[in-house]
């Protein structure tokens, strides 16, 4: 408990001291914890819960990540890849329902960047009260200001471990994690609201890797940070590898929402597929955002990252009144506005 009472007062701790927080962690600390980041949550955001429109653009990737079911080398994984006018749709879709930001996620190297820059033009001129959010991957930091200049407010890029020897046994030797922290930095450089984020129970991690994502989060000081459980994909190298914990991520939640108090930190679907009332649990543990899904009905099975990922029911953005009940019964209101970051 005095680690835990450290970090409350604090807002940070060193690496082996989070390492300790992480392994020796008790169902004592795990609920102050969660206390504390659902106090000082409500103080920046009251009761909110922000919701935000996911549209999984396509499933077609140019990189062969052993964990994830949409890797290059999956020939079970059938392909798909929204039009200009499929994805406006949805776009227009959510805006009825409320929706004011759109979040664009997809496989590396979809489109071209000439053509996400027309797509978020496209966007931002139909709906100019609402924010863009982009989660594409890696590109050039000429590539991102393209896309920044195309009126992309935001971007959200994992960065999967900050333990670089971790990332070497998670990505294929093509892929370096000094690409993808030149990434991060590129694009807060840009003036993008920028997301990073990690695994949790992933192959190989370790407390002390955990513990070096947590430093990170410290030194980036990132405005969102995106984490979930570890869940396999039966067509991965990973497909055997046991699921990472629910319990473990909710802590998680609560420790990165006392480094950042302001930070915007979703409740996953990861979370809400592995852990029954998993999204709730984040919530009330210091998440405040939730992202469900805008993607065509058709479609949303296709981009099967890890198994079983609820794909239709009351995570669709279609069950926003759903959702509502659900934040409501915990104390929580569901906010469908732009959700900037407070400073």
């Amino acid at each position: 408990m005095d680690l835990a009472k450290q970090l409350a007062e604090q807002r940070r701790l060193t690496e082996d001291e989070y390492a300790h927080l992480i392994r020796f962690r008790t169902a004592e600390s795990s609920v102050y914890l969660a206390k504390r980041a659902d106090q000082i949550r409500k103080k920046i955001y009251k009761n909110h819960v922000y919701i935000r429109g996911l549209i999984e653009i396509s499933n077609i990737c140019r990189n062969d990540c052993y964990y994830c079911g949409i890797r290059r080398s999956n020939t079970a994984c059938e392909r798909y890849r929204l039009t200009k006018q499929q994805i406006l749709g949805c776009c227009r879709e959510g805006y009825e329902l409320g929706f004011r930001t759109f979040v664009m996620q997809g496989g590396e190297g979809t489109y071209p960047v000439g053509k996400i820059a027309d797509i978020v033009k496209s966007v931002k001129e139909r709906y100019s009260d609402c924010a863009v959010t982009l989660s594409l991957g890696e590109y050039t930091r000429a590539e991102y200001e393209i896309m920044r200049d195309a009126g992309a407010d935001r971007y959200l890029l994992r960065h999967e471990t900050a333990d670089r020897e971790h990332y070497r046994k998670l990505h294929p030797a093509v892929m370096s994690w000094e690409n993808r922290m030149r990434c991060l930095y590129d694009l807060k450089e840009l003036g993008f609201q920028v997301g990073c984020g990690f695994m949790v129970g992933s192959p190989y991690q370790t407390a002390e890797s955990l513990a070096k994502d947590l430093k990170f989060i410290e030194k980036f000081m990132p405005d969102m940070c995106g984490i979930g459980p570890f869940i396999p994909q039966g067509d991965t190298p990973f497909r055997d590898i046991p699921a990472g914990s629910g319990e473990l991520t909710v802590f998680l939640l609560s420790v990165i929402r006392l480094i950042k108090p302001n930070i915007l930190l979703p409740a996953t679907t990861a979370l809400g597929t592995i852990m029954e009332n998993g999204r709730e649990q984040g919530i009330l543990a210091g998440a405040n955002v939730i992202m469900p899904n805008l993607s065509p009905l058709s479609e949303r099975k296709k981009y099967s990252l890890y198994d079983n990922k609820i794909c239709s029911g009351e995570e669709s953005a279609q069950s926003v009144s759903t959702l509502r009940d659900h934040m409501r019964s915990i104390g929580y209101q569901i906010i469908t506005a732009k959700g900037d970051i407070i400073k």
